[in-house]
């Protein structure tokens, strides 16, 4: 089975499931959970899912290098 993963900032979705946090920054799931608990990574709440807006993730690296 192939997996169509994004290449680019540009191609991931405006939301991103949690679990689809784990390749892009190449961590755990606990951690990624832990993140979005945290509030290090900011999240919404979709009903019962738990979404990423995608420049939270960019916010989250960017605040990571300061």
């Amino acid at each position: 089975m192939v997996i169509d993963r994004p290449t680019s900032f540009d191609d991931l979705p405006l939301t991103l499931r949690v679990e689809e946090l784990i390749p892009i920054l190449g961590i755990g799931r606990n951690t990624a959970y832990e993140l979005v608990r945290s509030g290090q990574i900011r999240s919404i709440r979709i009903g019962r899912q738990l979404r990423v807006p995608k420049d939270a993730v960019l916010d989250f690296l960017t605040q990571q290098n300061s």
